[in-house]
């Protein structure tokens, strides 16, 4: 077992399945892409399989606090694609760049908050040498299938 697997377990935190998209969605992009020592994440959202975990608006509809728990289920369901290209999440080196896109209600503005559900996972999982990432968090009118939250991810594969 990793050392992440490892910290997993001892947070006592499973995986969801892997996104398939709600009936009627067809994928016609790579969940992840590797290319070179970089692995590009393509954006994810609060999903288990095909079931969306969270909807609504940041701000209006969910607190800040519902905002954050949707980034970390978010960051888990990222980590559930990484584990499954790479094989196990020992092969992610370092996280380099993480974009965060928030449904946002008119005139909630404090989008970094909800983006630390991600990173605060990240960093309970890798800790600060290799979970430390640079990081854009923005306020969108609408995400997909009516999610607060998608993020993109860039990470740098292990030697």
């Amino acid at each position: 077992m990793s050392t992440v697997d490892d910290r997993l377990t001892e947070l006592g935190i499973a995986l969801p399945a892997l996104f398939g998209g709600p009936p009627g969605f067809e994928r016609r992009f790579d969940r992840v892409h590797v290319d070179g020592d970089l692995a590009y994440v393509s954006g994810h959202g609060p999903v288990d399989g095909a079931t969306v975990l969270s909807q609504g608006r940041v701000g209006g509809d969910l607190t800040p606090e519902d905002g954050y728990a949707a980034a970390r289920a978010t960051g888990l369901s990222i980590l559930a694609s990484l584990r499954d290209e790479l094989g196990s999440l020992e092969r992610v080196g370092s996280w380099v760049k993480a974009l965060g896109l928030v449904r946002a209600a008119p005139g909630f503005t404090a989008l970094p908050g909800v983006m630390d559900g991600f990173t605060d996972l990240v960093l309970e999982l890798w800790g600060p040498d290799r979970g430390r990432h640079a990081r854009s968090a923005i306020g969108v009118a609408e995400l997909p299938f009516g999610i607060p939250v998608e993020v993109e991810a860039i990470v740098r594969l292990a030697d």
